[in-house]
């Protein structure tokens, strides 16, 4: 008869076959037996997998356990289809097992079963077995180990089998009829969570603040349970409906995301998919499990570009006596640029963030603000705010207000003036764009300059302020309500 040591040996090793023996007559098909991969990703933490293997089947039914897919698989999604034989393999059944082999998990699923326990004696090394029955694994471990209860684990626990839906790795298992040839290659496509990427764009700006050289990076994180070797990359850039309620996926704990260094690559070729735009990365690349990479999107250099100091009022003082409305008024800085061809650009951009530098004057580039931008079609303008100009400010106040008779019933009709003072500290002359709001129905019945009616409610005044000087702009109108 077997020594006790032999004994335990043998069970420790059958412990450590995940599911040998419940799984011994399914097919277990891994990444060696992948041919290629395909990756979509969404913007809204969606993707479309096509993961293409090579397998051997018997003829007629078949377990196949489909190894390695994403832990964050929405099964439903799930298509199982021969490339060799179509139509001659169909699925009956299929099981997403996502509950991942751990010690933990293992020993849940022996609560109210038996398990051994191997002490050792500290002093002699010798080794001693009981048979122990699990009676609870939350927050500890409670044991009845003969006529006692103990709680811990008072030596090494040594399990007879692993439960057949505890899995090493992320698992389709399906139950399929195989009327086709023994060996084929099959593709299974699904939806997934865990896939995610974003645009990030790096400018830098011109000494004259008139051109930038701009470079867009795609930033890929894979949180999904699996890696994609070799993929064909595709990215779709556009708000894709989805049915929220039906998303239900194996969520798994937050995984800790691991930076790889961007490398420079060919920028992505751009198309037209239905109402969205899709990006194709021109090589594959391998997206590992638990990373981010980055991947070259575009680069434009010599791009024109507009800078623009902006005081923007509101639409509430026009109808109430205010006075002072304001000392020392920050006045934003926005630069504008068109996304046009003849401005060296003319692709789609992605939504994504717009990182602004300059050069000092020793010629080290200095962050001086960033922006988001929303999907950029083709022709369009983009228009980033990089933060508040330090050395131009303004006075802004009320000068007059009055209530004039109503005009007719229901109607209501004011008059008011107004003074904003622009500051510059700047060694040069600056121009700075007063965006005014009005509300309802007015007119303008006197200004020092000339305004510009933008919109139905807007008036833009554009203000020269002298370099270290002051430049003062008053308006009078008349609004009816």
């Amino acid at each position: 008869m077997p020594s006790l040591q032999y004994r335990t040996l043998f069970i420790c090793m059958l412990a450590a076959l995940p599911c040998a023996v419940a799984q011994a007559d399914e097919l277990r098909s891994t990444l060696q037996d992948q041919r290629s991969v395909a990756v979509t990703i969404y913007n809204e933490n969606l993707a479309l997998v096509k993961d293409q293997r090579k397998i051997q089947f018997a003829s007629g039914q078949n377990t196949l356990a489909f190894r390695d897919v994403s832990a964050r698989m929405r099964p439903e999604t799930a298509l199982l289809r021969s490339l060799t034989n179509p139509g001659k393999l169909s699925v009956i059944e299929q099981n997403f097992d996502f509950d991942l082999l751990t010690p933990q998990k293992l020993l849940d699923k022996y609560v109210g079963k038996s398990v051994s326990i191997v002490r050792t004696n500290p002093a002699t090394g010798a080794e001693t077995t009981e048979q122990a029955q699990v009676l609870a694994a939350n927050n500890g471990v409670v044991m009845k180990i003969g006529d006692r209860i103990e709680t811990g684990i008072p030596g090494r626990i040594v399990y007879p089998d692993v439960p057949d839906n505890l899995r090493d790795r992320p698992t389709l298992v399906m139950s399929l009829n195989n009327g086709g040839a023994a060996q084929q290659e099959v593709e299974l496509s699904y939806l997934t969570g865990g896939l995610a990427w974003k645009a990030d764009y790096v400018a830098e700006l011109s000494a004259a603040d008139d051109r930038l050289d701009l470079s867009g990076w795609v930033t890929l994180t894979n949180t999904s349970g699996t890696s994609y070797n070799n993929a064909r990359l595709q990215l779709v850039a556009g708000d894709v409906n989805q049915v929220r309620g039906e998303m239900r996926y194996a969520r798994r704990d937050k995984a800790e995301v691991m930076a790889s260094a961007p490398a420079m690559a060919n920028r992505m070729a751009e198309e037209s998919l239905m109402e969205y735009h899709l990006y194709t990365l021109d090589r594959p690349t391998t997206i590992a499990e638990n990373q981010t990479k980055q991947v070259s999107l575009l680069t434009a250099t010599n791009v024109p570009v507009r800078k623009e100091l902006l005081l923007r009022g509101a639409d509430y003082y026009y109808q109430s006596s205010y006075g002072d409305l304001g000392q020392k008024m920050k006045v934003g800085v926005f630069v504008e640029f068109d996304n046009k061809e003849a401005s060296h650009l003319g692709m789609p951009l992605p939504k994504g963030v717009v990182r602004v530098y300059k050069r000092d004057g020793a010629g080290n580039a200095q962050f001086v603000g960033e922006d988001n931008i929303d999907h950029t079609p083709k022709n369009e303008k983009v228009r980033l705010k990089l933060g508040e100009a330090f050395d131009v400010t303004a006075d802004k106040k009320q000068t007059d207000f009055k209530r004039l008779p109503n005009p007719a019933k229901g109607n209501a009709l004011f008059e008011s003036a107004y003074e904003i003072v622009l500051k510059n500290a700047k060694k040069d002359a600056v121009t700075v764009t007063v965006q005014e709001p009005i509300p309802a129905d007015w007119k303008m019945l006197s200004e020092s300059q000339l305004h510009e009616k933008a919109s139905s409610n807007t008036a833009v005044w554009h203000v020269t302020v002298p370099a270290e000087g002051s430049a003062t702009l008053s308006y009078r109108v008349q609004v009816r309500y």
